[in-house]
Order: C-alpha cells, then sequence, then structure tokens
C-alpha cells in the first residue's frame, strides 16, 4: 500500500509541475476579417525546463506568450498549469493566479523609477502579503544569488540595462512561481549585457530549479535553451533538443533552421 502511494504521489508531483498547451488556437478580428494568430498549437513543458519559442515576425510567439500568461484569452482548446485549467478561471480568477505562478521578464524591465533596486524586488513581495522577516531574508538572497546585491540601493536609472534586467530577474524569481516567461529579454541589452542576462537565466534555471519559457527571434539567445519550438503561421513546425550538444553547436543547428524558414536573428557570425 504504501508502494503504491508513493507511485501516486509522484505521479501527482509531476503533474503538478507539468504545463500543458492543449490544442490551441487564437483569433483576431471580425467575421469578415479573421486573422488566426495561433493554430491548433499543443506542447508540455516540463518542470525545470528551459524553453524557447523562436519564430519571424509575426508568426504567433507573442501571442502564445501572451496566452500562457493569461494576459490573453484562448479561441478554443485549454492550458493545464498542473490539474488548473487557467482557459476556464474568470477574471479575478486569472488574476490570482497569475500573482500567485507567474513571475514575468520584459524588454523594457517595467521597473519602478521610484524604488530602488532591492524596493522593487521587496514591492512584488509584499503584493503577496508576507511578513517582513520574510521578505528582508528573501530579497537578501535572491539579490546575493543574483549578483547585484552591491546596487541594491541604487535607483534603476543609476545602473546599467544589465543590471536592470537582473533584478527583473530577482523580482520574477522571489516568489518562486512555476513559471517565469520572459519576452524578448535581451532586445534592448548590449551584446556584453545580453551574454551575462542570458547566464543569469542558466543559473536560475540549473541551480534555482525555475522553469523558464523564453520569446526571442534571436538565435543567440535561444541557444542557451535546452529545447526550442519554432512557429511559423501559427503553428509549430519544428522542435529541436540541444542533449548533449555544446553551445555552439547547438546555436549552428538553430541558425541553420532558421536559414531554411526565412527566420530571422540578430546573431552575426
Amino acid at each position: 500500500m504504501r508502494a503504491k502511494t508513493k507511485v501516486k504521489n509522484a505521479e501527482q508531483e509531476g503533474l503538478d509541475g507539468q504545463i500543458r498547451v492543449c490544442d490551441v488556437e487564437k483569433y483576431y478580428g471580425t467575421k469578415n476579417n479573421i486573422t488566426k494568430a495561433v493554430n491548433r498549437v499543443s506542447y508540455t513543458v516540463e518542470k525545470g525546463e528551459f524553453v524557447g519559442i523562436m519564430g519571424a515576425s509575426g508568426s504567433g510567439k507573442t501571442t502564445l506568450l501572451n496566452l500562457m500568461s493569461t494576459i490573453d484569452r484562448v479561441s478554443s482548446g485549454h492550458i493545464y498549469y498542473g490539474n488548473t485549467d487557467i482557459t476556464e478561471l474568470n477574471e479575478d480568477a486569472l488574476s490570482d493566479f497569475r500573482k500567485e505562478n507567474l513571475g514575468f521578464v520584459f524588454q523594457d524591465f517595467n521597473l519602478l523609477d521610484t524604488l530602488t533596486i532591492e524596493e522593487n524586488i521587496i514591492l512584488a513581495m509584499s503584493l503577496h502579503g508576507k511578513k517582513k522577516k520574510e521578505i528582508d531574508a528573501r530579497t537578501d538572497e535572491i539579490l546575493k544569488k543574483l549578483g547585484i546585491a552591491n546596487i541594491r540601493n541604487k535607483f534603476p536609472s543609476q545602473v546599467s540595462g544589465g543590471q536592470k534586467q537582473r533584478c527583473a530577474c530577482a523580482r520574477a524569481l522571489v516568489n518562486e512561481p512555476r513559471l517565469i516567461l520572459a519576452d524578448e529579454p535581451t532586445g534592448a541589452l548590449d551584446s556584453r549585457s545580453a551574454q551575462m542576462l542570458l547566464h543569469t537565466f542558466t543559473h536560475m534555471n540549473e541551480e534555482m530549479h525555475a522553469t523558464i519559457l523564453m520569446v526571442t527571434h534571436d538565435a543567440f539567445s535561444a541557444s542557451y535553451c535546452q529545447r526550442i519550438l519554432f512557429l511559423k503561421d501559427g503553428e509549430i513546425f519544428h522542435e529541436m533538443f540541444k542533449g548533449e550538444k555544446s553551445r555552439r553547436e547547438f546555436l549552428n543547428e538553430i541558425l541553420d533552421v532558421l536559414a531554411l524558414t526565412g527566420g530571422e536573428s540578430d546573431y552575426e557570425k
């Protein structure tokens, strides 16, 4: 009996950490002028994965991110976080779900300029109603882990773009969300800051066990992922796994796929 219970609990734990996108479609427009942005897309993100979504402009990758982040609603299909079908939740429940389960890293940082780096992170925890002792301890821990403890008392205007983005990562991580959604996170950074941020993502994923879904059109950024879904005309047309390949080998494979499909990338050999 105990063995069966352990198996059941293990299965349940796996399901709780799993995110499933099932036959999702998204339409925009009116009856006489309908655009299908996402066309019957299905995939699974396992707990602890670092997944990239790539595609040219208009491929549907940002729409898909918006659907997974509850910012937009599906036209049909389902999205499950564990046993929770977010497509069935009302607006109040969606707001609560977003706050409790998701972390965001945006291209333009979305930090509050009137708060220090530390205060931007503290605010994210305060909104969850956590006690001051817990907030202080967790904030201190996350600042150190992401290498920004030395700028904790500075304002966003006083630090570099890379440091701002690491603060955004800390803010996204501090409440230990089920999923971190990153939308073109290196888009506003120079090459050195972008590389530092991608190393931060790798650290968040490998050492802090964060589950990350990153939308990017940049092959260099995508090469840090464990798996990549390629979108074209709202559909997944190719999937690629890094496996045991080096990042350079993986990058070259990504560039080959993009060359065949007319995808775009900022990376230059």
